[in-house]
């Protein structure tokens, strides 16, 4: 039976696990270059999360419960996984949700039969898209027109942690008929550092920061 806890509590547990397994980097001295060429003071690594089973089964449960609370419990028929964070998690979810898995790709593979789907996705087949995280959506859109291409519907994407510091994200799935689901955000890490004391307080300082204006942060900073 999965567990139904508060939503603040999937939160700060999920923020204290990702502090634990030293997913959560802060370093505002020299600050890290993101996907997108900007930096910043932040970074999280989702991908460790596979490493610690214990951890790994909690958060998973908590996804799940929030899915199912959130979306419902007979909402979807088949569960993608976003290439290549997203593909364990996927297998995890579909697992306790006992529905079949599929992942997609960045972009086709180029040979053979240059798929971005891989496993079985059927027309009209509702699809919840998985990924570790996401920062301003814009990835997530590309992944779902995948998936409808194929006939299949996809109106939710869940992921384990949302970036919450960039304005419009939530608009911007949702007007491409996306609901985002998440266990944690930046400002939830935020407050378990500063409760377990994991950083000293100028590197959280710098941190808050950033976080009330990542746009403001950076050009200050030449980042």
């Amino acid at each position: 039976m999965l567990p139904f806890p508060p939503k603040d509590e999937i939160a700060r547990l999920t923020a204290r696990m990702l502090l634990e397994v030293a997913a959560v980097h802060f370093n505002a001295a020299e600050p890290y270059t993101y996907a997108s060429g900007l930096k910043g003071p932040t970074y999280i690594d989702c991908r460790r999360l596979i490493g610690f089973p214990r951890i790994r089964a909690t958060l998973m449960d908590f996804l799940a419960a929030t899915v199912l609370r959130d979306a419902g419990f007979e909402a979807f028929d088949n569960i993608a996984g976003g290439e290549t964070a997203g593909i364990p998690f996927a297998a995890l979810i579909a697992e306790r949700l006992s529905l079949p898995m599929s992942y997609v790709r960045k972009k086709p593979k180029g040979y053979g039969r240059n798929a971005r789907i891989e496993g079985v996705m059927t027309e009209g087949q509702r699809v919840l898209l998985v990924e570790d995280l996401t920062t301003d959506g814009g990835s997530k859109l590309s992944f779902v027109d995948a998936i409808r291409d194929t006939g299949a519907s996809c109106g939710h994407t869940a992921v384990i942690f949302y970036y919450d510091i960039f304005a419009g994200t939530t608009d911007r799935l949702a007007e491409h008929g996306v609901q985002l689901h998440h266990l944690c955000t930046w400002w939830d890490v935020l407050a378990e550092a500063r409760a377990q004391a994991s950083f000293d307080s100028t590197t959280l300082d710098a941190v808050e920061g950033f976080l009330r204006d990542p746009r403001g942060w950076q050009a200050a900073a030449g980042a």
